[in-house]
C-alpha cells in the first residue's frame, strides 16, 4: 500500500501515543513521514500532522498533572516541525520571506502558539535602517479570519481615538495584511505587532505562586489593568476576552499590557477621551463573537448571553482575573470591592475604570497607608508559554484628575505602585510578548 507522501504510517490520536512517537523518533521524518514525494505535498502533509500533535500536546490540553511534560513535548515537536521544513526547502535560518507594500519581513522561529493563532518573530527593516523585531500572528485556521481583523481594526480605533499617554498598555499594531500561502493558495489575515520582552502573563503568575499573592502585590497588577481597559473603553472599544492570558505584567518594573483584541467589540458611537460619559454608558454595536471554553467562568452573564456588551463587561472580567490571584488572607474591605465590580447585573456594575481606580486607589490608601515600591518576582522562565501581544513603557499612575488617571507623583506612592514604567518595554524597545 502507498501511503500518501510525508506522512507517517499512523497519526497518534491520544496524548500518550504523541508523546510515545516524539521519544522513539530518530529525526523529523520519523514524526512527520519520509521525504517520497514533491515538496509540497510533504509540506502539506507533515503540516496536518504537526497539527494534530500540537492539539494533543499543547499544555492547555494535557492531563493536569503532565503539563510540564507536555511543555516539554510541545517545544520538541516545534523544534522538529521547523527542521522537517528547513530540510524539505533547503533553508536555514529565517524560513520565510513576506513582502507587503509597506515591508519585507524575514519569519524567523514560531514563538508561541495561542487559542486561535500561531505567533512566528520576524525582523524586518526600520526607519532608521537597523533591523526592527515583531510578531507575526497567522490564524490557523481561515475561519477565524474575521477574529484577526477585529484585533486590528481595535487596535488601529486605540491608537487613532485614546490619549496617546496610555498607548502603551496595548499592543501596536504594524501592520495588517492578507496573506496566501505559496503552497496551499490559502489565504489568511495576518498582524504583525510589535514584540517585547520580559513580560509574564497573569497565567504564569498564579502557577508560580499556587497559594495566592499578598494583596498588595496584586494591586499594582490591578490598578494598571483599569488604567488599559479605560484607555480602551474612552476610545469606543471593549476587549471582551480579559483572561489571564491576555494580562501580560513585567515583575520588575511593574509593566502591564492588555493583548489579544481578537474577541473586542466596538462601542455605539466615537471614542471621546475628553468627553467619556456617553460613550462609557453606550452599548456594543454587537456581540462578543466567541468564548474562550476554559476561561467561561471568568465571563459576566451577557456575554454568554449573546448581548451586546458596556464597558462593565470588562470591569467584570479585570476583576475575576486579578482577584483570581490573591491568597486567602486577602482584606475583606478589598474582597467586597471586587464583589461590588462583578455583580450579575451590568446596570449595577461600574462603568468607568478610571473612576474605579481612584476609588481603589482610595481604598487602597485606607488599608496600607502612603504608597511605596514594592518589589516583584518571578521564577526564571524556561519554556516560552502562549499568548500574544507587545507594549512599550507606561507613564500612567494616581487617580484620575480631570477623567483620566494622573501620570504625577501619585504613580509613586501607591503600596502597589511603584515604578514609572507600567505598559510596556522597560527600555522602550522589543520585547518577548509570550
Amino acid at each position: 500500500m502507498t501511503r500518501t507522501p510525508g506522512t507517517t504510517s499512523t497519526t497518534p490520536t491520544t496524548f500518550e501515543a504523541a508523546l510515545d512517537l516524539l521519544g522513539e523518533a530518530p529525526d523529523p521524518q520519523g514524526v512527520f513521514g519520509p521525504y517520497d514525494g514533491t515538496p509540497e505535498a510533504c509540506l502539506r502533509a507533515g503540516n496536518r500532522t504537526y497539527r494534530q500533535l500540537a492539539r494533543l500536546l499543547h499544555p492547555d490540553t494535557a492531563p493536569p498533572a503532565r503539563r510540564a511534560e507536555a511543555a516539554a513535548a510541545f517545544t520538541e515537536l516545534g523544534e522538529l516541525w521547523n527542521r522537517y521544513q528547513q530540510d524539505i526547502t533547503g533553508v536555514t535560518g529565517r524560513q520565510v520571506v513576506i513582502t507587503t507594500k509597506r515591508r519585507v519581513y524575514s519569519v524567523g522561529e514560531e514563538r508561541a502558539s495561542g487559542d486561535i493563532a500561531t505567533l512566528y518573530k520576524v525582523g524586518y527593516r526600520a526607519e532608521d535602517d537597523g533591523e526592527a523585531r515583531a510578531l507575526l500572528k497567522l490564524p490557523r485556521s481561515v475561519a477565524d479570519n474575521d477574529l484577526m481583523e477585529r484585533e486590528a481594526t481595535a487596535l488601529e480605533r486605540i491608537a487613532r481615538e485614546g490619549d496617546p499617554e496610555y498607548a502603551n498598555y496595548v499592543p501596536r499594531l504594524i501592520e495588517t495584511f492578507r496573506h496566501r500561502d505559496a503552497k496551499s493558495g490559502v489565504e489568511r489575515r495576518a498582524n504583525v505587532i510589535e514584540r517585547v520582552r520580559g513580560f509574564r502573563s497573569l497565567t504564569e503568575v498564579r502557577e508560580a505562586y499556587p497559594d495566592g499573592l499578598d494583596a498588595r502585590d496584586v494591586a499594582w497588577m490591578w490598578r494598571r489593568l483599569l488604567v488599559a481597559i479605560g484607555y480602551a473603553h474612552r476610545a469606543g472599544v471593549v476587549h471582551g476576552a480579559i483572561t489571564p492570558d491576555h494580562v501580560l505584567i513585567h515583575p520588575r518594573e511593574h509593566g502591564l499590557v492588555l493583548v489579544d483584541w481578537c474577541y473586542s467589540v466596538l462601542l455605539d458611537g466615537p471614542g471621546d477621551a475628553a468627553r467619556p460619559e456617553a460613550i462609557l454608558r453606550a452599548k456594543a454595536v454587537e456581540h462578543v463573537p466567541a468564548m474562550i471554553d476554559r476561561h467561561a467562568d471568568l465571563y459576566p452573564p451577557e456575554i454568554p448571553g449573546k448581548q451586546p456588551p458596556e464597558t462593565a463587561a470588562d470591569v467584570y472580567m479585570a476583576t475575576k482575573c486579578v482577584t483570581g490571584l490573591l491568597a486567602p488572607d486577602a482584606p475583606k474591605p478589598l474582597l467586597r470591592f471586587a464583589r461590588g465590580c462583578s455583580l450579575p447585573a451590568p446596570a449595577r456594575r461600574p462603568h468607568d475604570a478610571w473612576k474605579l481606580l481612584g476609588e481603589l486607589d482610595e481604598l487602597l490608601g485606607k488599608l496600607y497607608g502612603p504608597r511605596r515600591f514594592r518589589p516583584f518576582a518571578m521564577p526564571t522562565r524556561r519554556e516560552p508559554r502562549a499568548a500574544g501581544g507587545a507594549d512599550r513603557t507606561e507613564r500612567a499612575g494616581g487617580e484620575p484628575a480631570g477623567g483620566k488617571p494622573a501620570a504625577s507623583k501619585a504613580a509613586a506612592s501607591n503600596p502597589a505602585a511603584g515604578t514609572s514604567t507600567g505598559g510596556g518595554s522597560v527600555a522602550g524597545g522589543s520585547v518577548d510578548s509570550v
